[in-house]
Parts: C-alpha cells; structure tokens; sequence
C-alpha cells in the first residue's frame, strides 16, 4: 500500500473553516487541498501527497532539476493565493511536508506564540513588490533645431553620443539618492517595509537599483498604488523604470 505524507501550503486564519472545494490542486500528485483544524480560529491548508514522489529522498533527487522544481513553485503559490482574502494568511515555505495531519497539528501549535505575533502584524495586509531598474537607454538634452542644423552630421552626432554619456552618468551618480528617497516614502505608507539586496534577481531593461516588499493594510491599498503610480510616471522622466506587483501573501512578513 502507497505511504501518503501530508503537504502543507499555509495557515489561515479564520473565524470559520476556510471553503477548499473550488480551489484548485496544487503540486502534481497530490490530492485536492483540504482544511485541518489547529485551534480555535487557526487552520492549515494541506494536501496528501505520495511518499515515492516527496519523500525527502525523492525530493533531494528533483532539486537540480529547475523546471520541477519551478513547477512545484508556481503550484505551490497558486493554492496559497486562493487564501489571500482571509483575516490572515500565512504562507508556508515550498516542500513543507509532515508524516501525518497530527504532526501538522502538533508542530504548529508548539509554536503557537510566534504564530500568534506573526497573525497580529500581517492580518488584513497585503504584500506589495517594488522594483526599480535604470534605464539603459537615456535621452539626451535635445538641441534646438538651428543648432542641428548648424551643426554637420558628423559633429551632430558626436554631440548626441557625448551628451547621452553625461545624462546616463549623472543618472547613475543620483540613482542612490533617488531610490532611498522612494523607498522611504513608500514605506511610511507600510505596516513595515523590506529591501532586498538588489543583485538577488536578474532584471531586464538595465541595472536593478531596488528591489523591496511593503506590508499595506487592505484599507489603504488603493492610496498606495495611486502613490507608486505617480511616483512611476516622475521617475521615468529622469531615466528610471518602476515596476508594482501585487496584492500578494505576506510571503516577505512571515519570519520574525
């Protein structure tokens, strides 16, 4: 007879037992997600999950192997992110797996206090991400066109070249400055605020120059978004391109 594990997605927490039926199956071979009780108001989201395929034998087998373990990821979150409306969401990490529902149950209320500070700061919060990137291609200051015109093509375009230097130079000479001064904006609209180092993840486009998560109360969603909005349109005058992801899960704000 097959051994089954249980696999745990995340802890919600509720005033009721979280609705599963309409959520998707998560990691491949695994049974449709299902709520377990931990304790008045706080459940795991968790599937059962074929030993011969996430035992740690079999999953230490998969780990060089990206595509599966992207795979995995993508599942993992999308079962997670069918939780993000609840009081509180707490994700868990990928491949968090016990041998028994009573495991689950006994683990997680061994750690019930940090839990519980953990529930106090993200319930009604959403993780938003802000990345900031300096734009490899930089406008130069335009001539007016009498001066073009004055000017022979070849020295036209040496003009042009030289003054896109100066630009991106001095764009990079302010680009510290200026990213500080948006996060710390940001973040006095945040329950708390995160940066990560900027060389963590490739990016496209040019140099990555932050890459930061901010916890934003689901009242003052809205206001934050506006905010980064025309903070996006003013930067990118000047060179630089601002990208908002979210609402997420608190994945940022769940470790202490």
């Amino acid at each position: 007879m097959a051994t089954s594990l249980t696999y745990v997605y995340c802890l919600v927490a509720a005033s009721k037992r979280p609705q599963t039926a309409r959520v998707r199956r998560g990691l491949d071979g695994a049974s449709r997600p299902r709520a377990i009780e931990i304790d008045r108001g706080l459940f795991a989201i968790v599937a059962d999950v074929p030993e011969r395929q996430y035992g740690e034998a079999a999953i230490n087998a998969h780990l060089s192997d990206l595509d599966w373990v992207s795979r995995a990821a993508v599942a993992h979150e999308r079962v997670i992110e069918a939780f993000i409306d609840a009081d509180a969401l707490l994700p868990m990490k990928l491949f968090t797996i016990f041998s028994s529902d009573d495991r689950v149950v006994g683990d997680v209320r061994a750690d019930r206090d940090r839990i519980a500070r953990v529930i106090k700061r993200v319930s009604k919060h959403h993780e938003y991400g802000i990345r900031v990137v300096l734009e490899r291609a930089v406008r130069a200051p335009s001539a007016s066109a009498r001066q073009a015109q004055a000017a022979s093509v070849g020295a036209a375009y040496l003009q042009r070249k030289k003054a896109q230097r100066d630009a991106a130079v001095e764009l990079a000479a302010n680009a510290r400055e200026t990213v500080t001064e948006l996060y710390d904006r940001l973040a006095a609209r945040a329950r708390a605020a995160r940066r990560r180092p900027a060389s963590e993840l490739p990016v496209q486009g040019g140099p990555l120059l932050l890459d930061a998560a901010f916890l934003i109360p689901r009242g003052k969603a809205r206001g934050f978004e506006t905010a980064v909005a025309r903070d996006a349109r003013t930067l990118r005058k000047a060179g630089y391109g601002v990208v908002l992801t979210g609402p997420w899960p608190p994945y940022t704000f769940v470790q202490d």
